[in-house]
């Protein structure tokens, strides 16, 4: 064991379950309207409790066990059984190993939540995304970074997919599945109303900025230059992202929102986020200049050509945020093309297959969508029983 690697670690896993809790459910919280933002934070929160449940009981085995098929891990680590405080993997405590790669499997079902909010039924959103994570989201992790099918020496040849910290893992299989999902619900009722809080969309923002520091930054598994370098060429691509979004917006628009601020914000640290362990700074500059162009097209190719009601825009900014940064570690020679033009091929088609069936056995379960009343009156006080705001207190 090494403590310096140990110590950052423990304060990367901090900064990523951050990201969730608080940062992403303030972030999706305030686009909503006021009536359902208490969804939203019990979306978030309730799938962090979910998950980190799953991971321990077969998520962890399956995406990082013993198994030799390539496809899974197996089952040889469910509930941790043969881990103790001892026990090592690389040069940090395996228990801490595992923690840190739960709070990644927390953070990707709650990246889809974005697609949904306002609409959904709450028994779906639980089923679903326990159901998503340890038959989609598990497997892909074992295919990339458990030594699977598509990692060195697997179907792609001695250079397998290079995904330092989650392009394809967590961007490109959280976009599709959302895009997907949104598709089966249809559109809300009311697709005009603008974000309530945008205050809380700033908070949510600053927050995920600083918690992607330990999500990439932490990727490397280590305290050492890599680390340093993933953390700096992070920020660049977000700080670039962010101004690149908002001069567009100018330019289209005749002003720049500071909610478009923020997202470019986002969309800079999902593309960057493959590349992070791969690329330097100039690069990183220009992945983000280009994110914050490509990804704000992207909502609208999404909104307005294909009217797909992807409610808080995943897909345009996480999943093809993701898959650029993926196919940019090509481009810069960081990788070979035909692994990362091959894994997100088979990942996207894999991710799509297991989320069509998912979505229909779930359904089978629990109601897909919450029916009219309840959508206009808002979830918080129909499916809840409580509001965000008491204006009258």
């Amino acid at each position: 064991m090494n403590a310096a690697d140990t110590a950052w670690i423990i304060v990367a896993t901090a900064l990523v379950l951050f990201m969730t809790l608080p940062g992403l459910a303030l972030f999706y919280g305030g686009l909503v309207r006021a009536r359902n933002v208490l969804s939203v934070f019990m979306q978030c929160y309730a799938i962090a409790c979910l998950m980190s449940v799953l991971w321990l009981a077969f998520g962890y085995s399956i995406a990082f066990g013993g198994g030799t098929s390539g496809l899974w891990g197996g089952l040889d680590k469910i509930f941790l059984s043969g881990v103790t405080a001892d026990s090592l993997s690389g040069t940090l405590p395996e228990v801490l190993f595992f923690a840190f790669q739960m709070t990644f499997a927390i953070i990707t079902p709650a990246l889809i939540v974005g697609a949904y909010v306002e609409r959904v039924g709450f028994g779906f959103v639980l089923v679903f995304s326990g159901l998503w994570m340890l038959l989609c989201y598990a497997p892909v992790v074992h295919w990339i970074w458990g030594g699977g099918m598509l990692a060195d020496g697997g179907i792609f040849g001695e250079i397998g997919v290079r995904d330092f910290a989650g392009g394809i893992v967590v961007h490109e299989t959280a976009g599709l599945a959302a895009l997907i999902i949104a598709v089966f619900l249809g559109p809300r009722k009311n697709r005009t109303t603008p974000p309530h809080n945008p205050g809380y969309v700033f908070i949510g923002a600053a927050m995920l900025w600083v918690g992607w520091f330990g999500f990439n930054g932490g990727s490397q598994l280590a305290a050492d230059g890599g680390a340093a370098m993933a953390l700096t060429v992070t920020h660049i691509s977000a700080a670039t992202a962010s101004l690149t979004w908002a001069l567009w917006e100018k330019i289209k628009y005749g002003k720049a929102s500071m909610v478009g601020l923020v997202t470019g914000t986002i969309a800079g640290l999902a593309s960057i986020t493959p590349a992070s362990g791969f690329v330097g700074p100039v690069e990183a500059l220009v992945i983000g200049a280009v994110a914050g162009i490509l990804c704000q097209e992207a909502v609208n190719v999404v909104r307005n050509l294909l009217k797909i009601d992807d409610t808080l825009d995943v897909f345009a900014v996480h999943g093809v945020g993701g898959i650029f940064g993926t196919i940019m570690i090509a481009v810069f020679g960081a990788g070979s093309w035909l692994a990362q033009l091959g894994g997100l091929a088979v990942v996207g088609i894999f991710t799509a297959v297991v989320t069509v069936v998912l979505v229909k056995v779930t359904a089978a379960i629990t109601p897909l969508r919450v029916d009219l009343e309840t959508e206009t009156n808002g979830l918080d006080i129909t499916v809840h029983g409580e509001r965000a705001y008491d204006m009258t207190s």
